[in-house]
């Protein structure tokens, strides 16, 4: 099964960094985000990959194209015309296609555009700005299981902000330290999807979370894989920090490999 990263947007609410460099690249610890997510797919067994490009796509490509010689031992001889011989390699098994999916297109419309890689199979989908522990067998075997057209992954994520209880002339009565579950069930991709959902994909003006997911839950298509564990997207520097922190401490979640 392939999987699909949307790495093409502008990171706006991130602009400190991707204004450089597109979101998926900005690093946690030594690594762009992106290869932490590939890592994820790949710990699974999951090793192509189609990574939808649009802003700075350029430099995505020059880092993977280059990916191979910054793992390796190298030898240069200067004196045969730069002849290289590679001695030895610690680089990922992965097989890549980088897709030029617009600059302006928005997710439905980059998914719409990469169709010719995907053929007639199921296939996965995330962003490429976001990182879980999240089980991927367990993952498969629910969509499997349903045959609906498409599995998003849900989470819980923690309330933003802690809440107070006022009493009379505005006395605290009561603080109430921000609790899991407040906002809900999000989407946090990882998503499954068969390939009867590019029907649903007008062309690029099309928002994958919009139009086709909500066409997909009133046909009764669309079904929720539940994930209680860890999930963190990047959004902002906050976002940044709190993840390079849990990577320099060892402790981060989503590292299963």
């Amino acid at each position: 099964m392939k999987v699909v990263i949307l790495a093409g947007g502008f990171g706006t609410r991130i602009s400190e960094e991707s204004r450089l460099i597109p979101k998926p690249l900005i690093q946690i610890g030594e690594y762009p985000i992106l290869w932490h997510i590939m890592k994820i797919y790949s710990t699974y067994g999951y090793n192509d990959f189609i990574i939808c490009l649009g802003y700075k796509g350029y430099k995505i490509k020059d880092y993977l194209l280059n990916y191979f010689l910054y793992k390796s031992d190298i030898t240069v001889d200067f004196c045969k015309g730069n002849q290289q011989t590679i001695h030895h390699h610690n680089a990922e098994p992965w097989k890549i296609t980088l897709a030029e999916t617009g600059l302006e297109t928005l997710t439905g419309g980059r998914l719409k555009r990469i169709r010719k890689y995907i053929g007639n199979n199921p296939f996965m989908l995330t962003y490429g700005d976001g990182v879980s522990d999240i089980n991927i067998d367990q993952l498969v075997n629910f969509h499997k299981k349903h045959g609906k057209i498409a599995t998003v992954t849900a989470i819980q994520p923690a309330g933003r902000f802690g809440s107070l209880t006022l009493g009379e002339k505005q006395r605290v009565e009561a603080f109430h330290e921000k609790i899991r579950g407040d906002e809900g069930w999000i989407n946090a991709g990882f998503f499954i999807l068969q390939p009867e959902v590019f029907d649903y994909i007008k062309g690029d003006s099309t928002i994958f979370e919009q139009g086709p997911l909500e066409d997909l839950a009133n046909a009764g298509q669309l079904m929720a894989f539940k994930h209680t564990g860890f999930w963190q997207p990047m959004d902002t520097l906050r976002d940044k920090k709190s993840l390079e922190e849990l990577w320099k401490s060892k402790k981060a979640p989503w590292k299963i490999w």
